[in-house]
C-alpha cells in the first residue's frame, strides 16, 4: 500500500512537471511568435511601472516615509510580544519596503500596469475549431493577434481595476492572518517556557517557511484573478478570485514553479539597477549619462520579465481551463449511463 502511495506520489509529480514544462514553452513560443508586439507592449505600458518601482526602492533607504512604516512595524511587532530575532528584523524590513514601494507606484500599477495585462491578455488567444462541428483537436495552437482595439481594453479595463483593488486587500489579509498565527506559534512557547535561542530559531525558520509559502500562494492567486477579470467578460473582483481558486486547485505547486523564473529575473533586474545605477549615484553625487542609459537599458529588462508573466499566467489560466474541459469529457458517458439506467 504505502508502494501504491510512492507511485501515485511520483505520478502526480511527474504530471506536474510535465504540465509546467508545456506551459512555460506555450508561454516562450507566443511570446516570440508576437515578439514585436509585446515588447511594444513592454515599452509603452510596462516600461513606466517598472522604472517607477526601480526608481522607489532606489529612493527608498532616504525617505523618511519608509522610515516611518519601519518604525510603526517594530512598535506593532514589540506591542504583539514577538521575540526579537533576526527573522523578524528581516521582516520588518522587506514589510517596510513593500509597503512603500507599493503606495509609490500604486498610479502606475493602477493606469500603466493594468493596461498592459489588458492588452496583453487580449493579444493572446485560441485558435478553436466550432465542438459543434468537428471533434475537439488533439493539439491548439496559439494564435498572437495583433495589436488589440482600443476599445477592447478599455472595456476590460473597468474589471482589472476593480480585481486589482481586492487583491491588495487579500494580500493585507493574507500577511495579518500569517502574523496571527506566529503569533499564536509564540504565546504557545511562551506559555510552555520554550524560550530558549533553539527554540526562538527554530519557530523563526518554521515561521519563515509558512510564510513564504502563504504570500507565495496568495500572490499567484491574485494574479490568476487578474488574468480571468481581463478575459472572462462579467466576472471582476470576487468571482474573477473565486474562478482563480478553482482553477488553481490542486495545481498550486504547478503554479509557484511557473511563477519563480520571471520572478527571479525581476529580482535580478532589481538588483544590477540597484548595483550598477543606485550605486553609482551615490558614490559621485550624480548620474553620469552612461550610466543613465544603463538605467534605462535594466528598466526596459524588468518590463520584458512584467509582460513574460503576464503571458506565462494567461498560458497557465489556459492550460487550468482545457484541464476542466477534458475532465467534464471524461465523465460525460459515465452521466449518460447512469440517467439511461
Amino acid at each position: 500500500m504505502g508502494r501504491a502511495a510512492g507511485l501515485a506520489r511520483d505520478g502526480v509529480t511527474t504530471a506536474g512537471r510535465a504540465t509546467t514544462t508545456r506551459v512555460m514553452r506555450a508561454a516562450v513560443s507566443a511570446f516570440f511568435a508576437g515578439y514585436h508586439r509585446f515588447t511594444s507592449v513592454a515599452a509603452l505600458l510596462a516600461l513606466p511601472f517598472s522604472a517607477a518601482v526601480l526608481a522607489s526602492e532606489a529612493m527608498a533607504p532616504s525617505s523618511w516615509a519608509l522610515r516611518a512604516v519601519a518604525a510603526r512595524l517594530r512598535s506593532v511587532f514589540a506591542a504583539a510580544g514577538f521575540p526579537p530575532s533576526p527573522f523578524f528584523a528581516l521582516l520588518e524590513a522587506k514589510l517596510s519596503q513593500t509597503v512603500f514601494t507599493f503606495a509609490a507606484t500604486l498610479p502606475f500599477a493602477l493606469t500603466f500596469l493594468l493596461l498592459a495585462k489588458a492588452c496583453v491578455a487580449a493579444m493572446l488567444r485560441l485558435r478553436d475549431d466550432d465542438a459543434s462541428e468537428s471533434p475537439p483537436p488533439r493539439r491548439r495552437r496559439v494564435a498572437v493577434a495583433a495589436l488589440p482595439p482600443c476599445a477592447a481594453v478599455a472595456r476590460a479595463y473597468p474589471a482589472v481595476v476593480a480585481t486589482h483593488l481586492l487583491n491588495a486587500f487579500l494580500m493585507l489579509s493574507a500577511n495579518a492572518a500569517v502574523f496571527s498565527l506566529l503569533l499564536l506559534a509564540f504565546g504557545a512557547a511562551d506559555l510552555l517556557g520554550l524560550t530558549s535561542h533553539v527554540w526562538t530559531l527554530a519557530l523563526s525558520a518554521a515561521g519563515a517557511i509558512v510564510y513564504s509559502l502563504v504570500v507565495g500562494v496568495a500572490t499567484v492567486v491574485c494574479n490568476l484573478a487578474i488574468v480571468v477579470a481581463a478575459t472572462e467578460p462579467g466576472c471582476a473582483g470576487h468571482a474573477a478570485v473565486l474562478r482563480a481558486c478553482v482553477a488553481i486547485r490542486g495545481r498550486v505547486s504547478t503554479a509557484l514553479a511557473l511563477a519563480l523564473p520571471t520572478n527571479l529575473g525581476m529580482a535580478a533586474a532589481e538588483a544590477l539597477f540597484g548595483l550598477r545605477v543606485v550605486a553609482q549615484r551615490r558614490r559621485d553625487g550624480r548620474l553620469a549619462p552612461g550610466v543613465a542609459g544603463e538605467a534605462f537599458s535594466i528598466a526596459y529588462i524588468h518590463a520584458i520579465c512584467v509582460v513574460l508573466e503576464i503571458i506565462v499566467t494567461c498560458m497557465f489560466y489556459r492550460s487550468c481551463k482545457r484541464s476542466e474541459a477534458d475532465e467534464l469529457r471524461e465523465l460525460e458517458p459515465e452521466e449518460k449511463g447512469d440517467l439511461q439506467a
